[in-house]
Formats: structure tokens, C-alpha cells, sequence
């Protein structure tokens, strides 16, 4: 056969292989095989080719917990000590008591010079003063409490009081008598120490405490005598009961006084000389006698 021919059946039999083979047309081939060229994008809007895309795989993340704060372990540490309330020692003689105890501690006080009246055997703020005055000369605690030791000092510092420096006639200590009242038969009223004492030739019998007028009454002073006597007198100026009235100056007279025992020195006469003992009063009234000398001085 003719070469020529030879060589057209050949390409016919390979281009037929090629359409078989799945080849498009158009394709460039190389020792008969179809040579991988991309495409040609005839469009912009022509779909992408399908290429499997990656896998993408989505984990839940758990929101975290708050983190814990580290709290350190308390650190060894020595016990403070426990405190104690300091032990009260109740004191020998106790503020606002009254009694024996009393009247002798006010005694004693009174014989070291701090207590300036006779004892009353109430425990008030006046002696309360005195006990603070003794322990700030004695070198002690100036409490004002009667403690033991206090108690000790004043009992080594003074003798055991007689019944009469215990039980006084007086509140406050007798003056030194008027020079008018050393003869005869005299009541003898000191004004300055609020005391009356019955004297007889210079001897007090018996005393008492008394008050006086007001500064708008005031009680006469100088030296009288007793004019007449009243046990049951009611003032017929004030319409209030004198009972056992020894009258000296006119409307003046000594008398009981029920105000004066209720009140003490927080009242006033309208100027006679009142006195808050009624026994002590009795018993005067029925001793003194109309012409008994009377001496009102400061």
C-alpha cells in the first residue's frame, strides 16, 4: 500500500481512540494521551468547579469557671492572754450605810482632825471627803472607800472612842461658851456651830442641835431671859404649832420644830431657835423655869 495512505488510516483510528477515551475536542495531546489544562472561564458568574472544600469542625467551648481564690492557711500564732476582770474587794465600811461602824469611823476621823462634826453614824458624802483628806495624808489611795487597809492605818492612828465621842448630844461640835453663859442658869445658843447647851454654874447638862430666821427673819441676838413657857403653842402670827415654846424676845422663843426634822438646815424659822430632837426638847421644857438666862451669840 501506499505510504501516504498508511499513515490517514493511522491518525483516523487515533483521533476515534481519543473521542472513546473521553478527550475533549480541542485538547493538545502528547504521544496520544490528553494533556490536563484548565478550562477557560467563559463567565464570571459561572460556578466554581467542584472541589470539595475542607471539612471544618466546630468545638462547644465551655465557659471557664472562676478561678478559686487561694485562701493561705492561717498562720500559727501564739493565744493572747485571757483577761480577767480584776477581783473587787468589797470595802470594810460601804458608802451611804449607816450604824455603829460608821459612828466610830467618823470618831476616829474626827480625832485626826478631817471629819469636823460629831458622828451622825451615816456614811454620806461629807464623810466620804474626811476618808479621802485621811488617806491622802497617809499615803493611800484616795478613794474615799473604806478598804482594809485604810480601815487598819486610822485604827493604828487613833484610840477606841468613848460612848460619848460616839453617841455626841450635837450634830456639830459645841462652841466655846459665851463668858455670859459660865453663871446661873443659861441657855446658851451658838449661832456659829447651830448648837444649844443647857448649862448650870459653867457644867453643860445637855445639848442639842438648833436652827435660826432666815436673812429676812433673822434671829435676835444679845441677852435675855425666859418670859413664860408653852408646851402646846401655835403662832398666831403664822398659824403653825411651837409645841413646847420657852419665849425670850418677844415672838421669839425656842421650841420643836416638826420641819426642822423632816428638812434639817435646807429650811429656816421666821426667827425663833427651832430644835429637831423632840425628847431632848421635853426634857428641857420641863427644867428650865421663867427667868433662866438666855444667850443668843455667834
Amino acid at each position: 500500500m501506499h505510504r501516504t495512505a498508511v499513515v490517514g488510516t493511522a491518525l483516523a483510528t487515533a483521533t476515534a481512540a481519543a473521542l472513546v477515551a473521553g478527550c475533549r475536542p480541542g485538547e493538545a495531546t502528547v504521544n496520544g494521551r490528553g494533556q490536563d489544562r484548565p478550562q477557560a472561564r467563559t463567565s464570571t458568574n459561572a460556578p466554581a468547579r467542584d472541589t470539595p472544600r475542607p471539612h471544618r469542625t466546630f468545638t462547644h467551648k465551655a465557659t471557664p469557671k472562676p478561678k478559686r481564690a487561694v485562701v493561705p492557711p492561717p498562720r500559727a500564732t501564739t493565744p493572747a492572754p485571757r483577761r480577767t476582770a480584776p477581783r473587787v474587794v468589797p470595802p470594810v465600811i460601804a458608802f451611804n450605810t449607816s450604824g455603829d461602824r460608821v459612828r466610830e469611823l467618823q470618831a476616829r476621823l474626827r480625832a485626826v482632825g478631817v471629819f469636823h462634826r460629831n458622828p451622825t453614824g451615816y456614811f454620806g458624802t461629807i464623810t466620804q471627803a474626811s476618808v479621802s483628806a485621811y488617806q491622802r495624808g497617809h499615803g493611800l489611795a484616795a478613794t474615799g472607800s473604806v478598804d482594809r487597809r485604810t480601815w487598819t492605818s486610822l485604827r493604828s492612828a487613833t484610840k477606841t472612842p468613848t460612848r460619848d465621842e460616839l453617841y455626841p448630844p450635837t450634830t456639830l461640835p459645841l462652841a466655846k461658851p459665851d463668858a455670859r453663859c459660865l453663871t446661873g442658869r443659861v441657855l446658851c445658843i451658838s449661832k456659829s456651830s447651830r448648837t444649844l447647851a443647857w448649862m448650870v454654874n459653867g457644867r453643860v447638862v445637855s445639848a442639842m442641835d438648833v436652827r435660826f430666821g432666815s436673812e429676812y427673819t433673822p434671829t435676835r441676838e444679845g441677852l435675855f431671859q425666859v418670859n413664860f413657857k408653852s408646851r402646846d403653842h401655835v403662832s398666831t402670827i403664822y398659824h403653825t404649832p411651837m409645841p413646847y415654846a420657852m419665849f425670850f424676845s418677844g415672838g421669839q422663843a425656842v421650841h420643836y420644830s416638826a420641819d426642822f426634822a423632816a428638812r434639817g438646815y435646807s429650811g429656816a424659822s421666821h426667827g425663833c431657835v427651832n430644835v429637831r430632837d423632840k425628847k431632848k426638847i421635853a426634857t428641857l421644857f420641863g427644867k428650865v423655869k421663867a427667868g433662866d438666862k438666855v444667850v443668843v451669840y455667834k
